[in-house]
């Protein structure tokens, strides 16, 4: 008897359905899996023989043919043992399902004793279900959480083989499971540390709340012990709230990658990612024999923190010029080319010399010219140029160790979300949430300078002879200090302040 069950699979962040087709007759005892599986799909014959034995049901001793079709497509992981092993007993006639083959999708791996394990990536084989017009799938008891934040299909997370045969029965002990997305808030959450914690740094912690307003990329400098990382590590206690939109696709992410916590439904906190001087480009970009998210992806819609910066490889900070630019990262190989969102807010943080004091009004720099040449040369003219904000972190003195600083998180969101919201209003509709990700028009419609602005913006211009791209970056830094100020218009003194976070490049070139 030929058996079809239906169920999904990833590659990316997109996912597809799959049919499972079984097919039995009479002959020497085989089992065969075609469609373009993987090794994890190729090792789940044993499991399943395993699993539908301990389950309570017979393995049929007969010739069986499974194929994943459509035939053309690479499918991969662990989550097509449940269906395989359902559409093998419903082959057999050991179970006739009540429910309509056609609109329900199963996804699950299975262990040896028959209970159903966690897969990747269950969100968006859910959402590829939903598309195509499947309203009910199995999933998953640990993934039910994510599955169920798709609206419009039934989530029914089952333990074992024998709950989902049940769920297929049309049981009614078994509901779908329901979660209430809308009452989702990210506002709980705490943090130990605080910006009220920095003395003596009003004008970095001013260009920070600018950076993250508009989500620009900002550059820390200055001597070891000024306090460059605790100032970034702060960051995340005023980063704004991210949108269901959002949400879902930091979400979708890390479902794939398999960072997902059992019962978390959402990512509602901005991501905030901080990997060691020492990463591989792969490991930052993304990539492997079948390519997986890196750090520049798994930061989407928060903020990728690379500290001592220079100590990267020059290879690895080189592959951040795409996603800086465009805002995503291709990553092709043999078996498949794989897009992956990669909009972030970059953070950087670097001393200005090997010894770290070439800036320093306190302490005499070691370095020789040559030295400090050497040092600054691993970060590229192009990177530079892509980085908004970029800031010095003098040394704190003794006598500001005491101070009382006004500005500490909790004022610092605020203002950033007032910010926000103005910007989400004005990119109502067209797919964009900050001033930073404003290109080409857009930047010409909302960026309208005056003659006396005009005027003083080329002047910077020609004077620091910038780029085309440090021209407009300028101009977006300058709409966003002006909804800091909630100003409709770009005013003089928000350009003024605009170049100064441009004043450093040319200071270190």
């Amino acid at each position: 008897m030929l058996a079809k069950i239906l169920t999904s699979s990833y590659m990316g962040i997109k996912g597809f359905v799959v049919t499972v087709e079984t097919d039995m007759t009479n002959g020497l005892p085989n089992f065969d899996i075609v469609g373009l599986p993987d090794v994890t799909i190729k090792e789940s014959k044993e499991r399943i023989k395993v699993a539908i034995k301990n389950s309570g049901f017979d393995f049929p001793n007969r010739r069986i043919i499974v194929n994943l079709a459509p035939a053309s497509t690479k499918k991969e992981g662990s989550s097509f043992d449940l269906p395989i092993a359902i559409s093998i007993l419903k082959s057999s006639e050991q179970i006739i399902p009540k429910l309509n083959p056609n609109k329900i999708a199963i996804i699950g791996e299975l262990s040896l004793d028959g209970s159903v394990k966690r897969v990747n990536g269950a969100l968006l084989m859910t959402i590829a279900a939903f598309e195509n017009n499947v309203k009910k799938i199995i999933v998953p008891y640990e993934n039910r959480a994510e599955c169920a934040v798709v609206k419009g299909i039934d989530v029914y997370p089952v333990r074992t083989l024998k709950e989902a045969i049940e769920v297929l029965n049309g049981c009614e002990e078994i509901k779908p499971y329901k979660i209430d997305v809308d009452n989702l808030n990210a506002n709980h959450f705490t943090y130990e540390i605080d910006f009220s914690e920095v003395k003596g740094q009003e004008y970095v912690k001013r260009a920070v709340e600018v950076a993250v307003a508009g989500m620009h990329n900002l550059l820390l400098i200055g001597p070891p012990g000024a306090g460059k990382t605790m100032i970034a590590q702060r960051i995340p206690t005023i980063l704004p709230p991210m949108t269901f939109e959002e949400s879902l696709e930091v979400t979708k992410i890390y479902s794939c990658a398999g960072l997902l916590k059992e019962g978390e439904a959402l990512i509602l906190r901005r991501p905030f990612r901080s990997p060691h001087h020492t990463a591989s480009s792969i490991a930052i970009i993304g990539g492997g024999k079948i390519p997986k998210p890196g750090e520049v992806s798994l930061a989407h819609n928060g903020v990728l923190f690379l500290d001592e910066f220079p100590e990267f490889d020059k290879k690895t900070i080189e592959v951040l010029r795409q996603p800086l630019e465009d805002g995503y990262i291709t990553i092709s190989r043999v078996n498949a080319s794989i897009e992956y969102p990669a909009k972030f807010m970059l953070v950087c943080s670097m001393n200005p010399c090997k010894c770290g004091y070439f800036l320093s009004e306190d302490r005499e720099c070691t370095c020789t010219p040559t030295q400090i040449r050497q040092y600054l040369s691993k970060i590229s003219g192009p990177i530079l140029d892509r980085i908004d904000v970029q800031v010095e972190v003098k040394a704190v003195k003794l006598e500001n160790l005491n101070y009382f600083s006004c500005k500490d998180s909790s004022s610092m969101r605020k203002a950033i979300e007032k910010a926000r919201q103005i910007q989400l209003e004005r990119f109502k509709g067209l797919g964009i949430y900050y001033n930073s990700q404003m290109k080409g028009n857009l930047i010409n419609k909302f960026c309208k300078l005056s003659q006396k602005e005009k005027a003083l913006l080329e002047k910077a211009y020609n004077s620091l002879n910038l780029s085309l791209r440090g021209y407009s970056k300028i101009l977006k830094v300058a709409r966003t200090i002006a909804d800091l100020e909630e100003s409709e218009e770009i005013k003089i003194e928000h350009l003024h302040e605009a170049i100064s976070y441009r004043l450093l490049e040319r200071r270190l070139i």
